[in-house]
């Protein structure tokens, strides 16, 4: 026979009777039924918390991705572009400095734009370079129809545009299609203002997955776009890519000594600053909330720790005359709860993981199943539900919840490791 004065913390026989409080029977059946309960609670708890921040760091992830991957790092603009021999100059001190991927000189301005059939709709036209649209991977990676091929060569290309495709579906156009385009700063007359207006062919359509671009932005070859709105050989911008969009703050004094005094310098978190600020409020306020919820879980494992406590009066009695420490009866039912948070967060783990895994798949299945689009891009901006799983946050949370699991078995076992054996047994 154990002698269980002998025995060191966590001892084979502290572990069995723990393990023994926590299978069911008959008569602990309530102690059963909210031990299951808590088990459930925290393993949903840490599966939604991971899921919905592996979707929230998601969506940060694509919109950043497609945001800095269809627009500039860093913009210079002033009267330095005006004279094309400094702008050539300035773009080639901009090219050579380490870490600056491209730059390119555009011209963007709002249009009406009109399809053959009469639709119209408001869009962004932005004029670039044929070499220079071919080295935006976004773009030129993403072509749907048409190609890039002869965009901006000879009269027939100096016609060609590119549009997203649901740009293309709202005016109902395809490759090979004319579109008008008009624009409401046209030269002055007598009589006021007159909008220029011209008739381009659809050469291209490109889709990057992310409706704030595919239903508003339309490509344009450079000398057209500077042509078409009396830029004459000027540009708006020179749009600088980087080959890290996080070392913008450590490149911009070198683009400022490039582009010398009459430069005007912006950058990707200036223009995006309020749009990234509110996602990582939001991100950190849902991480918050839902951690309460794994707290609120955790407290199911205090009511099925007390009611075991009460059920299991004689047996600490009887274990405390045999020479149980009261450290030894606290071990117990702390192990006998811990087990349940530990075995719910693990389960949680899996559900979340798994879950944010196959997302894309269970977005598919939902569908088909309920034929119905439940994630429209027109709202989320997105054609897909993304996921990204950040393992130092999944660590994070999962921690929290074993540390909140631990931490919900103590008044309980504390209560139990306290009873006096002489009254628990009077009261049998």
């Amino acid at each position: 026979m154990t002698d269980i004065r002998a025995a060191g913390p966590f001892s084979g026989w502290e572990r069995a009777i723990a393990g023994r409080y926590l299978r069911a029977k008959r008569l602990e059946a309530g102690v059963a039924l909210i031990s299951i309960i808590a088990f459930i609670g925290i393993t949903l708890a840490v599966a939604v918390l991971i899921i919905v921040m592996s979707v929230m760091n998601g969506f940060r992830h694509e919109l950043l991705d497609r945001i800095l991957g269809f627009n500039g790092h860093a913009y210079v603009g002033g009267p330095v572009l005006d004279n094309p021999i400094n702008r050539d100059a300035v773009l080639t001190r901009i090219r050579k400095i380490p870490g600056v991927s491209l730059a390119t000189p555009l011209v963007q301005s709002y249009v009406l734009a009109q399809g053959p059939g009469g639709q119209a709709t408001g869009s962004v036209v932005r004029g670039v370079s044929p070499t220079d649209l071919r080295r935006i991977k976004l773009i030129s990676d993403n072509i749907k129809e048409g190609t890039l091929y002869g965009f901006g060569q000879g009269e027939y290309g100096g016609n060609r545009i590119l549009l997203g495709d649901r740009l293309a579906a709202t005016l109902g156009v395809q490759i090979g299609d004319p579109v008008t385009l008009i624009s409401p700063s046209g030269e002055t007359t007598a009589l006021g203002s007159n909008p220029r207006r011209k008739t381009f062919v659809v050469g291209g359509i490109f889709s990057i997955g992310m409706s704030q671009y595919d239903e508003v932005f339309i490509y344009m070859p450079l000398e057209q776009a500077q042509l078409f709105f009396g830029r004459d050989q000027s540009v708006d911008q020179v749009e600088i890519m980087l080959d890290n969009p996080d070392q913008v703050d450590r490149l911009k004094p070198q683009i400022a000594a490039a582009v010398g005094p009459n430069g005007l310098i912006s950058d990707w978190r200036a223009q995006n600053q309020s749009f990234f600020t509110a996602l990582q409020v939001e991100r950190n306020t849902m991480f918050l909330i839902l951690l309460m919820l794994v707290l609120i879980a955790a407290i199911n494992i205090i009511s099925g720790l007390i009611m075991l406590v009460k059920n299991k009066g004689r047996d600490i009695a009887i274990l405390r005359t045999m020479g149980a420490s009261t450290s030894a009866i606290l071990r117990i039912f702390v192990m006998a709860g811990a087990s349940v948070g530990v075995l719910g967060t693990i389960a949680g783990f899996l559900l979340g993981t798994l879950f944010c895994t196959y997302i894309t798949q269970i977005q598919d299945f939902v569908q088909w199943v309920t034929q119905t689009n439940v994630f429209n891009a027109q709202v989320y901006f997105l054609n897909h539900i993304p996921a990204k799983l950040d393992w130092g946050e999944v660590a994070l949370i999962t921690a929290a919840a074993l540390v909140m699991s631990f931490l919900a078995t103590l008044l309980p076992a504390w209560w139990a490791s306290r009873l006096d054996p002489v009254e628990a047994l009077r009261y049998e």
